[in-house]
């Protein structure tokens, strides 16, 4: 808004800076014909704008003889105040906007931080040959899943694989911030490659955060998918299950854990993020073993 324009709306509101006030007494009654008093102007602007709706400012005009000020001498001042108030209040509500947002990604990545900074200590996987020890394969085979468990539903695995409609981020396993939303629950997806690029991206600013993880293919499992709140049972039911795994059969479902590279992010994470248990290589034994044995799941 120029310069002369928020003048104007600050003088018809009563702030009156030093200059050019006394050019706009118009406004200022007639914004006092309109609402009673200037005070009562702001503080309906002031709960208009709570509320997000611009069009209430219109209704309100319109209730309080809007229409017959127009057809006065009034015409062009009551014309210029309604303009200044309505494109004042949408530039006051985007910065409101904006700025909580801001705060809200503060505080997130604050404790992101906080996080972040924390000592973590690697964990192994056991091998195969480890089980071997169980004589029933049916038993052998549900030991071996719940090896790989830790690896399912360790925070790198975990938080691209939500329930809600955000993913999930840090060891926390807070909602990501900034917000983003998945598009099969109804919402307009967000495009993860506004911030994650190709690869990993380590930080050399200041940042509460040490590195942005990246890959081509990189974004948030769909819905069904979704293994977040889920017991280790239904979690292996739901691997295994057709439709609810992207169509891959046991022997895709190896490939894809033991040679796909997007899978291969959990143990390259970036800096500053704590890596999956093991290594790929071990989880693709794993993952074959449990099928070698009958693919039985925990109850």
């Amino acid at each position: 808004m120029a310069a002369g324009a928020a003048k104007k709306f600050h003088c018809a509101l009563g702030d009156r800076p030093a200059n050019g006030c006394h050019r706009n007494a118009r406004n200022v009654r007639t914004c006092e014909r309109l609402f009673g008093h200037r005070n009562a102007l702001v503080e309906r602007v002031s709960a208009n704008l709570r509320q997000g709706s611009l069009a209430w400012i219109r209704d309100s005009l319109s209730r309080r003889g809007l229409g017959a000020f127009l057809s006065s001498r009034n015409k062009r001042q009551v014309q210029g105040v309604t303009a200044l108030m309505i494109e004042t209040s949408a530039m006051l509500f985007r910065k409101l906007t904006a700025l909580t947002i801001m705060a809200a990604a503060a505080v997130a990545l604050s404790s992101a931080s906080a996080n972040a900074d924390q000592p973590y200590t690697h964990q192994d996987l056991k091998s195969p040959s480890e089980f071997m020890s169980i004589s029933s394969p049916a038993e052998r085979s549900r030991a071996i899943f719940n090896e790989i468990g830790k690896l399912l539903t360790h925070p790198r695995c975990m938080n691209c694989h939500p329930a809600g409609d955000h993913p999930l981020q840090g060891a926390d396993q807070h909602e990501h911030m900034p917000p983003v939303w998945r598009s099969d629950t109804g919402h307009l997806a967000t495009n993860c490659f506004g911030c994650h690029t190709e690869k990993n991206m380590t930080l050399h600013e200041a940042a509460s955060y040490k590195s942005i993880p990246g890959h081509p293919r990189w974004g948030v499992a769909p819905l069904s998918m979704a293994w977040e709140r889920k017991t280790l049972g239904e979690i292996c039911r739901q691997l295994k299950d057709v439709n609810l795994n992207g169509g891959r059969d046991l022997a895709l479902l190896q490939e894809h854990v033991a040679k796909d590279d997007l899978v291969a992010c959990g143990w390259n994470p970036g800096e500053g993020r704590e890596p999956a248990p093991g290594n790929q290589k071990t989880a693709g034994q794993l993952v074959q073993a449990w099928i070698d044995n009958g693919a039985e799941c925990p109850p």
